[in-house]
């Protein structure tokens, strides 16, 4: 029987937030992401709590910025493993997109819905 995943309990997210958030705004660097876009990827409405994480990472996140930011780290290290150009595959993100999933328009506009979903779709788009 496959081993459920069990929640993830305050511990765990203390100890993974820290190292999380620091890669997360090494990734938004790489692929030149202006504060707002940062801010619908984590999830954040709240100019102040982006700024704090920013300046303090050790901040003990919630479940669902976590998610998001495992969804952005194995869409970064996909783009990473299939093109062999590291600046090809920063620049990806924003690259107009004919596949069907995209509609031609890229990566991140799809991201940038706001939903977990959707991180979670380019994702397995990239898997696949």
């Amino acid at each position: 029987m496959p081993a459920q995943a069990l929640p993830a309990t305050t511990f765990d997210r203390k100890r993974l937030s820290g190292p999380a958030l620091r890669t997360f705004f090494r990734i938004a660097k790489l692929w030149r992401l202006s504060v707002e876009e940062q801010m619908t990827l984590l999830g954040l409405t709240a100019r102040s709590t982006f700024f704090k994480w920013k300046k303090d990472p050790d901040a003990v996140l919630p479940k669902d910025t976590l998610e998001r930011i495992s969804y952005i780290l194995g869409i970064y290290k996909a783009l990473q493993l299939l093109l062999p150009d590291e600046t090809a595959a920063d620049e990806w993100v924003k690259r107009p997109n004919a596949a069907p999933l995209f509609g031609g328009r890229s990566a991140l506009d799809r991201m940038l819905s706001g939903q977990v979903a959707d991180l979670f779709v380019v994702r397995q788009y990239l898997d696949a």
